[in-house]
């Protein structure tokens, strides 16, 4: 079983690290119009790929026979001022305005704000026990949706053969199948090469999309009356409680929000902007409605809207420009798991896993094997499970409108707490959050028996592991740290029995950054030496993103040839210890790095014990401890200079 003891946080195995020096984001600087240009149309590629493939499927959903939804001229004018002010309300306003200005040192995404309200991970008073479960079940759905988002978008574009002859109706599942398995394979070799053509690629699907709806607009203008909300309040009037279920669907429009915050340290904020007003949003708008003034002409196109935009020999190469995209779509969701993984690992959340670091000069190009299979599966099976865009729709939206109710409940305290707003100011805003997102939260409420247990269940699951790996982190920590012994007693004790010392330097590693660790007693107990010179290095992981080169490692001399190192990483960081030598180097310490012997803790975990956690609990976390990567990987060590200590733990 890996070490347990050697990090303050659990941590990841890394193949190459990225140091990415310096206290900010990682978002580049703007220093004129042509890095704006640049910085504007890459976030074009990957941030507004989710909701960039709405339209293949939103408004077919709204008026699908779940919901009986007639296609009157009333209802598409109501759907699609829906549409309208959902997106000003909760992309415009809520995350471009809002969310995005609670930032964690450049950051975003629901773990980066978590991190901002409960400061190091603590249960406290200023991180609450609510406040702890709400942001890890947000950060759990999101898997859900990383799961759901490929297959329900490349089925969406692939379901366009469909549309130009039904001959090919039967090959549509296999041919999405095929193209996710193609995606997840190229995994490995990284998205850096992929990236550069993924911002051209959104470009011309967003000109696309936009020319064909602009088309159909000027045939039927009359469609433009829907950007009075007073036509949405009609719809509900209406309809009652069968529109407001229609929500259902309509939030098929913005299921792409979270990305906007969740990439905002990669491009910054400007850039996202920019690409939103200018390209995303207008050609959005000018395709949904598009789509509305077709079925205003013609009702029975209802059966793919979007499709039926293009005629003639314009739809095989929409279906191409679709499935790209689409294939954008489901690499930005999956590059999103990756890094929402390594945010949970470093901040002690999921246990170590593989992460191989894809680039050298992009610290967000990464790649996790075990999430990517996972995801592989799941999106491959979901596929194959529920076999049309429309039925997987009825999964999609429960998961998504979850995490969005949860970040607007912790922006709340962030504006409370950080920005020192009033409770009148903080409350009304976030009310007017909680109102859209819970509106169309309890609308996919009755989509839970029809798929939407699916995103729930994935959510539970990784919740229940996340919340087991920490509490049993904090068991075993608290044990370690009871079985630790004051410094100054261990000098005492070595300045009176001088032992013998044998040349050379030792590093044990220790979450404890005070006392004698138990591998150092462990150890000196059997052997009865000890190195010349002696290192207890302690690796911590800070709430915020990035720690900067000059505050990574502090040094501290203790006498009798002992030192004691603490190299501080952000959540997005790697650490490696090689490299941390060299830093201790750096700060004071005279030793050779490549002779180093490496002294680290090897716990069995007994479940036995008389802890408070729940026997299933101390079950799953000791599977999990057994199954996550070693400390030996994760810290790139020589195996052959590290030598392993075991002790029996009970929890």
């Amino acid at each position: 079983m890996p070490d347990r003891s050697s990090v303050t946080n659990p941590s990841v195995t890394t193949t190459s690290e990225h140091e990415a020096q310096g206290d900010a984001s990682h978002a580049p600087r703007i220093d004129g119009a042509r890095d704006l240009f640049k910085l504007s149309l890459g976030a074009l590629g990957v941030v507004y790929g989710d909701i960039g493939t709405s339209p293949l499927y939103a408004i077919k959903e709204c008026f699908s026979k779940e919901h009986g939804l007639a296609v009157t001229p009333h209802n598409v004018l109501g759907i699609l001022s829906l549409v309208l002010w959902s997106l000003i309300f909760v992309i415009v306003i809520k995350y471009l305005t809002f969310i995005m200005r609670a930032d964690n040192h450049g950051e975003g995404g629901i773990l980066a704000l978590f991190a901002l309200v409960t400061p190091h991970g603590g249960v406290t008073r200023h991180g609450p026990v609510v406040l702890l479960m709400l942001g890890l079940f947000g950060a759990a759905l999101l898997y859900g949706d990383g799961m759901i988002t490929p297959a329900i978008s490349v089925l969406g574009a692939v379901e366009g053969l469909g549309v130009a002859t039904h001959a090919l109706d039967r090959y549509v599942v296999p041919i999405s199948a095929l193209i996710l398995i193609a995606l997840f394979l190229l995994q490995r070799r990284g998205t850096a090469r992929m990236g550069s053509i993924f911002g051209p690629t959104m470009l011309i699907w967003f000109a696309s999309i936009g020319i064909v709806g602009v088309r159909a607009i000027m045939r039927q203008p009359s469609v433009l009356q829907a950007a009075s909300p007073v036509y949405a309040v009609r719809f509900f009037a209406q309809n009652g409680w069968h529109g407001f279920f229609v929500l259902g669907a309509v939030v098929l429009v913005i299921t792409g929000g979270e990305a906007l915050y969740a990439d905002m340290g990669h491009f910054g904020r400007r850039p996202i902007r920019t690409a939103w007003f200018v390209v995303a949003m207008p050609a959005l708008l000018m395709n949904y409605f598009g789509q509305g003034a077709l079925l205003l002409h013609d009702p029975t196109a209802v059966t793919n809207p979007f499709y039926a935009l293009a005629s003639g020999w314009t739809l095989y190469p929409m279906v191409v420009v679709a499935t790209l995209a689409a294939v954008i779509a489901s690499q930005a969701l999956i590059s999103g798991a990756f890094s929402l993984t390594q945010q949970a690992v470093q901040l002690g959340y999921w246990p170590r896993v593989r992460i191989v670091h894809t680039s050298g000069d992009a610290a967000g190009q990464i790649y996790i094997p075990e999430i990517n299979w996972a995801l592989m599966l799941a999106a491959v099976a979901l596929v194959f499970g529920f076999g049309s865009s429309s039925g997987l729709a009825a999964a999609y939206g429960i998961a998504v409108t979850g995490t969005m109710s949860i970040t607007s409940v912790l922006f709340y305290v962030v504006a409370r707490r950080r920005w020192g707003w009033s409770f009148a100011a903080a409350g009304s805003l976030v009310a007017v959050f909680l109102a859209f997102d819970l509106s169309f939260f309890a609308a996919n409420v009755n989509k839970i028996a029809k798929g939407g247990w699916f995103p729930l269940a994935i959510g539970a699951a990784v919740f229940t592991i996340m919340t087991t790996w920490r509490r049993g982190r904090a068991e075993l920590s608290r044990m370690l740290e009871a079985a630790t012994l004051p410094v100054e007693l261990f000098m005492q004790d070595i300045a009176y029995t001088k032992p013998t010392r044998v040349p050379g330097t030792a590093v044990f590693m220790t979450s404890v950054q005070g006392g004698i660790p138990p591998v150092l007693l462990h150890h000196f107990k059997h052997n009865k030496v000890l190195h010349e010179q002696v290192v207890l290095l302690s690796v911590v992981t800070e709430d915020r993103p990035v720690v900067g080169g000059v505050d990574r490692v502090r040094v501290e001399e203790l006498g009798h040839g002992f030192w004691r190192a603490v190299a501080r990483y952000g959540f997005m960081q790697s650490p490696n210890a090689l490299k941390i030598m060299r830093r201790c180097q750096r700060a004071g310490l005279s030793m050779d790095p490549d002779s180093i012997s490496f002294y680290l803790g090897r716990e069995t975990l007994l479940t036995s014990g008389r802890s408070q956690m729940a026997r299933w609990r101390k079950y799953l976390f000791a599977f999990l401890s057994r199954n996550s990567r070693t400390a030996t990987a994760f810290f790139g060590l020589p195996p052959n200079r590290v030598v392993e200590l075991g002790t029996q733990v009970e929890l």
